[in-house]
């Protein structure tokens, strides 16, 4: 897969969606579940930016499953905005346990309800009032958060740093990010936001780079919320100082105020099977 995306992409077919399913699904065939559930990002922070685009992807994937004899449905989620509150590596993992310890509310959380409820109905386990309630019980009862920590220990992870995810290595400089204005915050671009963490250090600017697990953002106020000026708007962290003048720059950059509150955009755009 390495070799034909080294090849994609020294013939600008990077963005061939025939291309793309057939690299995703491949490996969703071979690992050999009996149900596939895609989640089709579209927005700024997807690489599908147009929700036609994503449909299409979708539908190309559903249809390569199906063809394959595997049940397949995928959902359209919308990632013109950040998901959750958490940007990084450490920081998605913390954000990510808090739901299965009950911190059920947010964009993350409907995310990650809907998915699991499709999971459930795509199985047969039952219609989707009962599959939700499922879902809400198995967070609740504490039995999510087991399944995961097995998960976690079974591939030799450390079940403590769920336990206590205050055991995550702290990076060593932090920078509070604040409004320019008053007024609403009618757009955030994901993608930039994504850049951000990078020139922090928590993903790769060149191949050989090595990935700061502990570099990250944690956001404080999202599109459609009102802030005034001097208002925290998210706290960058870096293990090099000198990364963060740069990320505050492009973080800014990527966040739009306006004198109106923008229309609430539905998380869940579409189910294609």
């Amino acid at each position: 897969d390495k070799k034909l995306y080294a090849l994609r992409d020294v013939t600008a077919t990077v963005d061939s969606i025939p291309l793309i399913a057939s690299s995703i699904m491949s490996k969703k065939l071979a690992d050999g579940s009996d149900c596939i559930l895609l989640d089709v990002k579209t927005g700024s922070g997807s690489f599908m930016k147009t929700l036609d685009d994503s449909r299409l992807l979708a539908r190309t994937m559903v249809d390569i499953g199906r063809g394959a004899g595997v049940r397949t449905a995928a959902l359209i989620t919308n990632m013109d905005s950040p998901l959750g509150s958490a940007v990084g590596n450490s920081q998605e993992v913390i954000e990510s346990v808090e739901i299965l310890k009950g911190k059920t509310s947010g964009d993350l959380w409907t995310v990650c309800r809907e998915l699991s409820c499709r999971m459930l109905m795509l199985a047969g386990i039952g219609d989707r009032d009962e599959c939700g309630r499922l879902v809400d019980e198995a967070v609740k009862s504490g039995e999510a958060l087991k399944r995961f920590e097995m998960m976690v220990k079974l591939q030799g992870g450390d079940v403590s740093y769920i336990e206590d995810t205050s055991k995550f290595r702290k990076a060593s400089f932090s920078r509070e990010v604040y409004a320019p204005a008053d007024g609403y915050i009618t757009h955030m671009d994901s993608e930039k936001i994504g850049l951000t963490a990078v020139l922090l250090g928590a993903g790769r600017e060149k191949k050989d780079d090595d990935i700061n697990h502990a570099a990250g953002i944690i956001i404080a106020a999202k599109t459609g919320d009102y802030v005034k000026h001097g208002e925290l708007l998210a706290t960058l962290f870096a293990d090099d100082e000198s990364r963060l003048d740069g990320a505050e720059s492009r973080y800014l950059s990527a966040v739009s105020i306006g004198d109106k509150k923008p229309a609430e955009q539905p998380m869940i755009l579409d189910y294609i099977d």
